[in-house]
Protein backbone atom coordinates (compact mmCIF):
# COMPACT_ATOMS: atom_id res chain seq x y z
CA UNK A 1 0.00 0.00 0.00
CA UNK A 2 1.43 3.21 -1.11
CA UNK A 3 0.77 5.12 2.05
CA UNK A 4 1.95 9.04 2.75
CA UNK A 5 2.74 9.42 6.47
CA UNK A 6 4.12 12.59 8.58
CA UNK A 7 4.79 12.28 12.42
CA UNK A 8 4.81 15.46 14.53
CA UNK A 9 6.15 15.51 17.49
CA UNK A 10 3.88 17.40 20.19
CA UNK A 11 4.72 18.59 23.54
CA UNK A 12 4.15 15.22 26.23
CA UNK A 13 5.71 12.56 24.74
CA UNK A 14 3.22 12.17 22.33
CA UNK A 15 3.31 12.46 18.88
CA UNK A 16 0.64 12.91 15.95
CA UNK A 17 0.55 10.89 12.99
CA UNK A 18 -0.97 11.95 9.66
CA UNK A 19 -2.05 9.38 7.36
CA UNK A 20 -2.55 10.00 3.49
CA UNK A 21 -4.25 6.42 1.63
CA UNK A 22 -4.09 6.62 -2.16
CA UNK A 23 -8.01 6.82 -3.58
CA UNK A 24 -6.83 3.79 -5.69
CA UNK A 25 -5.73 1.68 -2.34
CA UNK A 26 -9.09 3.12 -0.73
CA UNK A 27 -11.25 1.52 -4.00
CA UNK A 28 -9.22 -1.74 -3.49
CA UNK A 29 -10.29 -2.25 -0.04
CA UNK A 30 -13.51 -1.53 -0.33
CA UNK A 31 -14.34 -3.69 -3.26
CA UNK A 32 -12.25 -6.68 -1.29
CA UNK A 33 -14.70 -6.14 1.65
CA UNK A 34 -17.57 -5.74 -0.50
CA UNK A 35 -16.71 -8.70 -2.75
CA UNK A 36 -16.22 -10.97 0.89
CA UNK A 37 -19.78 -10.23 1.82
CA UNK A 38 -21.00 -11.02 -1.39
CA UNK A 39 -20.33 -13.98 -1.41
CA UNK A 40 -21.08 -14.58 2.21
CA UNK A 41 -23.82 -12.49 3.13
CA UNK A 42 -27.95 -14.30 2.86
CA UNK A 43 -30.82 -11.91 2.10
CA UNK A 44 -34.40 -12.54 1.50
CA UNK A 45 -34.75 -13.46 -2.31
CA UNK A 46 -31.25 -14.29 -2.73
CA UNK A 47 -29.21 -17.35 -1.99
CA UNK A 48 -26.13 -17.46 -0.14
CA UNK A 49 -23.13 -15.64 -1.85
CA UNK A 50 -25.29 -14.40 -4.95
CA UNK A 51 -26.55 -11.15 -3.52
CA UNK A 52 -25.12 -8.78 -6.19
CA UNK A 53 -23.03 -5.98 -4.84
CA UNK A 54 -25.87 -3.27 -5.93
CA UNK A 55 -27.95 -4.80 -3.72
CA UNK A 56 -25.55 -4.66 -0.52
CA UNK A 57 -24.14 -0.76 -1.35
CA UNK A 58 -27.89 0.24 -1.93
CA UNK A 59 -28.71 -1.32 1.12
CA UNK A 60 -26.39 -0.90 3.59
CA UNK A 61 -24.34 1.92 1.79
CA UNK A 62 -23.24 3.87 5.32
CA UNK A 63 -22.72 1.06 6.89
CA UNK A 64 -20.38 -0.31 4.29
CA UNK A 65 -18.31 2.44 4.13
CA UNK A 66 -17.92 3.03 7.58
CA UNK A 67 -16.63 -0.33 8.17
CA UNK A 68 -14.49 0.32 5.21
CA UNK A 69 -13.00 3.40 6.63
CA UNK A 70 -12.32 1.62 9.84
CA UNK A 71 -10.63 -1.43 8.28
CA UNK A 72 -8.72 0.77 6.02
CA UNK A 73 -7.28 2.63 9.10
CA UNK A 74 -6.86 -0.23 11.45
CA UNK A 75 -4.58 -2.05 8.48
CA UNK A 76 -2.53 0.81 7.46
CA UNK A 77 -1.52 1.87 11.50
CA UNK A 78 -0.63 -2.06 11.79
CA UNK A 79 1.38 -1.87 8.85
CA UNK A 80 3.05 1.44 10.26
CA UNK A 81 4.02 0.45 13.38
CA UNK A 82 5.47 -2.98 12.03
CA UNK A 83 7.79 -1.11 9.99
CA UNK A 84 11.74 -2.15 10.92
CA UNK A 85 12.63 1.29 9.93
CA UNK A 86 10.18 3.02 12.49
CA UNK A 87 12.20 4.40 15.48
CA UNK A 88 11.80 3.35 18.76
CA UNK A 89 10.37 6.54 19.35
CA UNK A 90 8.08 6.94 17.16
CA UNK A 91 6.15 3.52 17.92
CA UNK A 92 3.30 3.84 20.14
CA UNK A 93 3.49 2.66 23.59
CA UNK A 94 1.66 -0.32 24.20
CA UNK A 95 -0.82 1.05 27.16
CA UNK A 96 -1.37 3.90 24.81
CA UNK A 97 -4.17 3.15 22.07
CA UNK A 98 -3.78 5.99 19.12
CA UNK A 99 -6.63 8.33 19.70
CA UNK A 100 -8.24 9.42 16.57
CA UNK A 101 -8.62 13.23 15.44
CA UNK A 102 -12.22 14.59 13.84
CA UNK A 103 -14.16 12.40 11.90
CA UNK A 104 -12.06 11.50 8.34
CA UNK A 105 -14.11 12.15 4.87
CA UNK A 106 -14.85 8.93 3.14
CA UNK A 107 -15.20 9.55 -0.35
CA UNK A 108 -13.60 6.45 -2.84
CA UNK A 109 -12.79 9.28 -5.34
CA UNK A 110 -10.11 11.04 -2.67
CA UNK A 111 -7.42 9.96 -0.89
CA UNK A 112 -8.41 8.81 2.68
CA UNK A 113 -6.93 11.52 5.29
CA UNK A 114 -6.70 11.10 8.84
CA UNK A 115 -4.16 11.77 12.07
CA UNK A 116 -3.98 10.29 15.28
CA UNK A 117 -2.71 10.81 18.58
CA UNK A 118 -0.62 8.16 20.42
CA UNK A 119 1.98 8.41 23.45
CA UNK A 120 5.94 7.54 22.81
CA UNK A 121 8.52 6.27 24.77
CA UNK A 122 9.68 10.11 26.15
CA UNK A 123 12.86 11.57 24.87
CA UNK A 124 15.88 11.11 27.20
CA UNK A 125 19.09 13.60 26.42
CA UNK A 126 21.97 12.58 29.71
CA UNK A 127 24.14 15.51 29.49
CA UNK A 128 26.60 13.78 32.29
CA UNK A 129 26.67 10.34 33.52
CA UNK A 130 30.90 10.28 34.24
CA UNK A 131 32.87 11.39 37.03
CA UNK A 132 29.97 13.11 39.49
CA UNK A 133 30.49 12.89 43.00
CA UNK A 134 28.32 11.11 45.34
CA UNK A 135 28.00 11.18 48.75
CA UNK A 136 26.02 7.82 49.87
CA UNK A 137 25.00 6.36 53.70
CA UNK A 138 26.73 3.07 54.55
CA UNK A 139 26.55 1.15 57.34
CA UNK A 140 28.74 -1.94 59.05
CA UNK A 141 27.76 -5.07 60.76
CA UNK A 142 28.52 -4.89 64.47
CA UNK A 143 27.95 -7.66 67.17
CA UNK A 144 23.90 -6.41 67.90
CA UNK A 145 23.39 -7.31 64.16
CA UNK A 146 24.63 -10.59 64.52
CA UNK A 147 22.89 -11.09 68.36
CA UNK A 148 19.69 -10.19 66.66
CA UNK A 149 20.05 -13.14 63.96
CA UNK A 150 20.86 -15.58 66.55
CA UNK A 151 17.91 -14.70 68.41
CA UNK A 152 15.84 -14.81 65.40
CA UNK A 153 17.44 -18.48 65.12
CA UNK A 154 16.20 -19.35 68.87
CA UNK A 155 12.97 -18.38 68.04
CA UNK A 156 12.74 -20.31 64.82
CA UNK A 157 14.33 -23.36 66.87
CA UNK A 158 11.96 -23.11 70.28
CA UNK A 159 9.61 -25.61 71.83
CA UNK A 160 6.29 -24.37 72.03
CA UNK A 161 4.77 -25.95 75.30
CA UNK A 162 1.41 -25.95 76.99
CA UNK A 163 0.93 -23.32 80.11
CA UNK A 164 -0.97 -24.69 83.00
CA UNK A 165 -4.55 -23.69 83.01
CA UNK A 166 -4.00 -21.44 86.40
CA UNK A 167 -1.59 -19.50 84.64
CA UNK A 168 -2.04 -16.11 82.92
CA UNK A 169 -1.45 -15.16 79.55
CA UNK A 170 1.89 -12.87 79.32
CA UNK A 171 3.38 -11.50 76.78
CA UNK A 172 5.87 -13.26 74.65
CA UNK A 173 3.15 -16.78 74.99
CA UNK A 174 1.20 -18.11 71.87
CA UNK A 175 -2.17 -17.59 72.05
CA UNK A 176 -5.28 -19.23 70.21
CA UNK A 177 -8.26 -17.05 70.34
CA UNK A 178 -12.26 -16.77 69.12
CA UNK A 179 -12.99 -13.33 68.47
CA UNK A 180 -16.04 -11.41 67.58
CA UNK A 181 -16.60 -8.00 67.24
CA UNK A 182 -20.00 -6.49 67.66
CA UNK A 183 -22.43 -3.61 65.50
CA UNK A 184 -22.18 -0.43 66.55
CA UNK A 185 -25.26 -1.26 69.11
CA UNK A 186 -23.48 -3.46 71.22
CA UNK A 187 -25.75 -6.22 70.83
CA UNK A 188 -25.53 -7.60 67.34
CA UNK A 189 -22.49 -9.52 66.21
CA UNK A 190 -21.07 -8.03 62.86
CA UNK A 191 -19.52 -9.94 60.05
CA UNK A 192 -16.18 -9.61 61.54
CA UNK A 193 -14.96 -12.38 63.49
CA UNK A 194 -12.57 -15.75 63.35
CA UNK A 195 -11.72 -18.22 65.19
CA UNK A 196 -8.56 -20.49 65.70
CA UNK A 197 -6.72 -17.66 65.80
CA UNK A 198 -3.20 -18.19 66.72
CA UNK A 199 -0.28 -15.23 67.28
CA UNK A 200 2.10 -14.17 69.62
CA UNK A 201 1.81 -11.89 72.40
CA UNK A 202 3.56 -8.40 71.44
CA UNK A 203 4.42 -9.73 68.42
CA UNK A 204 2.28 -7.48 66.09
CA UNK A 205 1.08 -10.58 64.41
CA UNK A 206 -2.72 -9.04 65.34
CA UNK A 207 -3.70 -6.57 63.10
CA UNK A 208 -7.00 -5.75 65.69
CA UNK A 209 -4.59 -4.65 68.31
CA UNK A 210 -5.84 -7.08 71.23
CA UNK A 211 -2.82 -7.90 73.02
CA UNK A 212 -3.25 -5.87 76.02
CA UNK A 213 -6.58 -6.99 76.51
CA UNK A 214 -5.82 -11.02 76.25
CA UNK A 215 -2.33 -10.42 78.63
CA UNK A 216 -3.89 -11.72 82.07
CA UNK A 217 -6.79 -14.22 80.70
CA UNK A 218 -6.66 -17.58 81.51
CA UNK A 219 -7.05 -20.67 79.06
CA UNK A 220 -11.08 -21.16 78.62
CA UNK A 221 -11.46 -17.35 79.58
CA UNK A 222 -14.13 -15.24 78.07
CA UNK A 223 -13.75 -11.40 77.95
CA UNK A 224 -15.62 -8.18 76.73
CA UNK A 225 -14.45 -5.35 76.14
CA UNK A 226 -14.62 -1.90 74.38
CA UNK A 227 -11.87 -1.00 71.49
CA UNK A 228 -11.71 2.09 70.10
CA UNK A 229 -9.55 1.87 66.63
CA UNK A 230 -7.99 4.77 65.34
CA UNK A 231 -9.24 7.09 62.71
CA UNK A 232 -6.58 5.62 60.12
CA UNK A 233 -7.67 1.55 60.83
CA UNK A 234 -7.04 -0.02 57.63
CA UNK A 235 -10.89 -1.80 58.23
CA UNK A 236 -12.93 1.54 56.98
CA UNK A 237 -16.12 0.00 58.99
CA UNK A 238 -14.12 0.21 62.28
CA UNK A 239 -12.14 3.61 61.34
CA UNK A 240 -12.51 6.08 64.29
CA UNK A 241 -15.23 3.65 66.16
CA UNK A 242 -15.63 2.52 69.34
CA UNK A 243 -16.74 -1.01 69.39
CA UNK A 244 -17.77 -4.15 72.11
CA UNK A 245 -15.53 -7.37 71.42
CA UNK A 246 -15.79 -10.83 72.89
CA UNK A 247 -12.54 -13.08 72.74
CA UNK A 248 -12.19 -16.97 74.16
CA UNK A 249 -8.96 -17.76 74.66
CA UNK A 250 -8.93 -21.48 73.74
CA UNK A 251 -4.87 -22.45 73.88
CA UNK A 252 -2.05 -21.26 76.07
CA UNK A 253 1.13 -22.23 74.89
CA UNK A 254 4.85 -21.06 75.94
CA UNK A 255 8.12 -20.70 74.07
CA UNK A 256 10.96 -22.84 75.25
CA UNK A 257 14.11 -21.17 73.63
CA UNK A 258 17.24 -23.18 73.14
CA UNK A 259 20.58 -22.00 74.86
CA UNK A 260 22.83 -19.86 73.09
CA UNK A 261 25.39 -22.74 72.87
CA UNK A 262 27.30 -25.41 70.22
CA UNK A 263 24.39 -28.22 70.11
CA UNK A 264 22.11 -25.22 69.40
CA UNK A 265 24.43 -24.30 66.02
CA UNK A 266 25.04 -28.29 64.82
CA UNK A 267 20.98 -27.88 65.71
CA UNK A 268 21.04 -25.46 62.69
CA UNK A 269 23.60 -27.21 60.36
CA UNK A 270 25.45 -30.52 60.70
CA UNK A 271 28.33 -28.12 59.09
CA UNK A 272 28.41 -25.92 61.99
CA UNK A 273 30.85 -27.77 65.05
CA UNK A 274 30.31 -24.68 67.37
CA UNK A 275 28.70 -21.48 67.99
CA UNK A 276 31.71 -19.93 66.84
CA UNK A 277 31.29 -21.33 63.49
CA UNK A 278 27.21 -20.42 63.27
CA UNK A 279 28.79 -16.54 64.54
CA UNK A 280 30.81 -16.75 61.37
CA UNK A 281 28.54 -18.05 58.90
CA UNK A 282 25.88 -15.14 60.06
CA UNK A 283 28.32 -12.58 59.81
CA UNK A 284 29.45 -13.36 56.41
CA UNK A 285 26.18 -13.79 55.08
CA UNK A 286 24.99 -10.01 56.35
CA UNK A 287 28.02 -8.94 55.06
CA UNK A 288 27.30 -10.37 51.49
CA UNK A 289 23.39 -8.61 51.89
CA UNK A 290 25.20 -5.22 53.16
CA UNK A 291 27.86 -5.54 50.03
CA UNK A 292 24.64 -6.01 47.56
CA UNK A 293 22.42 -2.97 49.44
CA UNK A 294 25.98 -1.11 50.05
CA UNK A 295 25.59 -0.99 45.51
CA UNK A 296 22.10 -0.47 45.63
CA UNK A 297 22.22 2.59 48.18
CA UNK A 298 25.53 4.31 45.57
CA UNK A 299 23.21 3.36 42.25
CA UNK A 300 20.58 5.10 43.70
CA UNK A 301 21.96 8.48 45.10
CA UNK A 302 23.82 8.48 41.31
CA UNK A 303 20.76 8.16 39.62
CA UNK A 304 19.35 11.15 41.75
CA UNK A 305 22.20 13.10 40.65
CA UNK A 306 21.90 12.10 36.45
CA UNK A 307 18.03 12.77 37.04
CA UNK A 308 18.17 16.34 38.18
CA UNK A 309 19.99 17.26 34.90
CA UNK A 310 18.07 14.96 32.56
CA UNK A 311 14.31 16.13 32.54
CA UNK A 312 12.24 14.03 30.72
CA UNK A 313 8.43 14.27 29.89
CA UNK A 314 6.51 10.97 31.25
CA UNK A 315 2.95 10.94 29.61
CA UNK A 316 0.08 10.27 31.90
CA UNK A 317 -0.76 6.56 30.30
CA UNK A 318 2.78 5.46 30.87
CA UNK A 319 2.57 6.68 34.91
CA UNK A 320 -0.77 4.80 35.42
CA UNK A 321 0.19 1.49 33.76
CA UNK A 322 3.08 1.90 36.12
CA UNK A 323 1.27 2.71 39.26
CA UNK A 324 -1.49 -0.06 37.84
CA UNK A 325 1.22 -2.88 37.76
CA UNK A 326 1.92 -1.74 42.02
CA UNK A 327 -1.13 -2.41 42.57
CA UNK A 328 -1.21 -6.16 40.82
CA UNK A 329 2.38 -7.05 42.58
CA UNK A 330 0.83 -6.06 45.47
CA UNK A 331 -2.57 -7.74 45.36
CA UNK A 332 -0.58 -10.90 44.28
CA UNK A 333 1.76 -10.85 46.70
CA UNK A 334 -1.20 -11.19 49.36
CA UNK A 335 -3.06 -13.26 46.99
CA UNK A 336 -6.16 -11.00 47.33
CA UNK A 337 -7.49 -8.69 45.00
CA UNK A 338 -6.47 -5.07 44.33
CA UNK A 339 -9.56 -3.41 45.31
CA UNK A 340 -9.15 -5.03 48.36
CA UNK A 341 -5.42 -3.58 48.58
CA UNK A 342 -6.66 -0.30 47.94
CA UNK A 343 -9.29 -0.23 50.30
CA UNK A 344 -6.82 -1.88 53.16
CA UNK A 345 -4.07 0.84 52.32
CA UNK A 346 -6.78 3.55 52.03
CA UNK A 347 -5.94 4.60 47.80
CA UNK A 348 -7.19 8.32 48.50
CA UNK A 349 -4.04 9.17 50.74
CA UNK A 350 -1.60 6.90 48.81
CA UNK A 351 -2.70 7.76 45.27
CA UNK A 352 -0.31 10.89 44.88
CA UNK A 353 2.74 8.61 47.18
CA UNK A 354 2.05 6.05 44.77
CA UNK A 355 2.54 8.17 41.60
CA UNK A 356 5.12 10.45 43.02
CA UNK A 357 7.35 6.84 43.14
CA UNK A 358 5.91 5.66 40.02
CA UNK A 359 7.57 8.95 38.17
CA UNK A 360 10.98 8.78 40.16
CA UNK A 361 11.63 4.68 38.99
CA UNK A 362 10.28 5.27 35.28
CA UNK A 363 12.66 8.10 35.52
CA UNK A 364 15.71 6.44 36.91
CA UNK A 365 14.58 3.10 34.69
CA UNK A 366 14.54 5.21 30.99
CA UNK A 367 18.14 6.71 32.14
CA UNK A 368 19.52 3.18 32.32
CA UNK A 369 17.92 1.97 28.83
CA UNK A 370 19.15 5.09 27.86
CA UNK A 371 22.46 4.57 28.39
CA UNK A 372 22.39 0.62 27.82
CA UNK A 373 21.49 1.97 24.02
CA UNK A 374 23.95 4.54 23.97
CA UNK A 375 26.70 2.69 25.19
CA UNK A 376 25.76 -0.66 22.92
CA UNK A 377 25.32 -2.73 25.73
CA UNK A 378 24.95 -6.58 24.76
CA UNK A 379 24.54 -10.12 26.46
CA UNK A 380 25.63 -12.74 24.43
CA UNK A 381 25.40 -16.11 24.49
CA UNK A 382 28.68 -16.69 26.85
CA UNK A 383 27.28 -13.76 29.39
CA UNK A 384 23.99 -16.04 29.54
CA UNK A 385 26.23 -19.33 30.03
CA UNK A 386 28.37 -18.02 32.43
CA UNK A 387 24.76 -16.80 34.45
CA UNK A 388 23.33 -19.72 34.39
CA UNK A 389 26.35 -21.08 36.18
CA UNK A 390 26.44 -18.53 38.51
CA UNK A 391 22.75 -19.59 39.47
CA UNK A 392 23.74 -23.00 39.28
CA UNK A 393 26.49 -22.36 41.85
CA UNK A 394 24.17 -20.56 44.20
CA UNK A 395 21.39 -23.27 43.99
CA UNK A 396 23.77 -26.29 44.38
CA UNK A 397 21.92 -27.25 41.46
CA UNK A 398 23.26 -29.02 37.82
CA UNK A 399 23.16 -26.11 34.98
CA UNK A 400 21.26 -28.44 32.96
CA UNK A 401 18.46 -28.65 35.36
CA UNK A 402 18.78 -24.68 35.84
CA UNK A 403 18.15 -24.08 31.83
CA UNK A 404 15.21 -25.90 32.08
CA UNK A 405 13.60 -23.40 33.44
CA UNK A 406 13.78 -20.82 31.20
CA UNK A 407 12.02 -20.67 27.66
CA UNK A 408 12.53 -17.80 25.15
CA UNK A 409 10.77 -15.25 26.73
CA UNK A 410 12.69 -15.85 30.35
CA UNK A 411 15.53 -16.11 28.50
CA UNK A 412 15.02 -12.57 26.99
CA UNK A 413 14.30 -10.91 30.12
CA UNK A 414 17.91 -12.49 31.94
CA UNK A 415 19.54 -11.23 28.91
CA UNK A 416 18.36 -7.85 30.16
CA UNK A 417 19.29 -8.22 33.54
CA UNK A 418 22.88 -9.21 32.07
CA UNK A 419 23.01 -5.91 30.29
CA UNK A 420 21.38 -3.92 33.37
CA UNK A 421 24.34 -5.25 35.06
CA UNK A 422 26.95 -4.50 32.72
CA UNK A 423 25.54 -1.05 32.35
CA UNK A 424 25.17 -0.21 36.40
CA UNK A 425 28.96 -1.74 36.90
CA UNK A 426 30.46 1.03 34.24
CA UNK A 427 28.40 3.33 36.05
CA UNK A 428 29.94 2.77 39.16
CA UNK A 429 33.24 2.83 38.07
CA UNK A 430 33.37 5.69 36.37
CA UNK A 431 32.12 7.75 38.81
CA UNK A 432 33.62 9.33 42.69
CA UNK A 433 31.81 7.73 45.51
CA UNK A 434 32.19 8.64 49.24
CA UNK A 435 30.87 7.33 52.19
CA UNK A 436 28.52 9.96 54.19
CA UNK A 437 26.15 9.38 57.54
CA UNK A 438 26.68 6.13 58.89
CA UNK A 439 23.31 4.34 59.38
CA UNK A 440 22.37 1.36 61.78
CA UNK A 441 22.43 -2.13 59.27
CA UNK A 442 18.65 -2.47 59.66
CA UNK A 443 17.76 1.14 58.31
CA UNK A 444 20.17 0.41 56.36
CA UNK A 445 19.02 -2.41 54.85
CA UNK A 446 15.35 -1.61 54.73
CA UNK A 447 13.31 -0.96 52.00
CA UNK A 448 13.10 2.93 52.93
CA UNK A 449 16.62 3.26 54.79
Amino acid sequence: MAINKVIKKLDKSNVQLSITVPKEDVKAQYNDMLNEYSKNMQLPGFRKGKVPREVLERKYADALKGEAMGRIMESTLQDIFKEDNLPRSEKPLPYAHPELQGEPDFDMEKDLQFSVIYDVLPEVKISQWKGIKVEHPYAEVDKKDIEKELDAIRERNAIVMDRDDSEAAKKGDVVTIDYQIYNEDGETPSSISRKDFAFTLGSAGNVYQFDDEITGMKKGSVKDFKKKFADDFFEPTLAGQTRKVQITLTTLKEKKLPDLDDDLAQDVDEKFKTLDDLKNNIKERLEKQLEFRLREKKLNELLKKIMDNTPVILPDSMINAEVESRWRRMARYYNTSVESIQQMMAIGDKAAEWREGAVKALHSRLIIETLMEEQKIEASDDDVEKEFESIASANGAQIEDVKKHYNEEAIFYLKEDIREKKITDIMLTENNFKPGKKENYLDFMSDNG
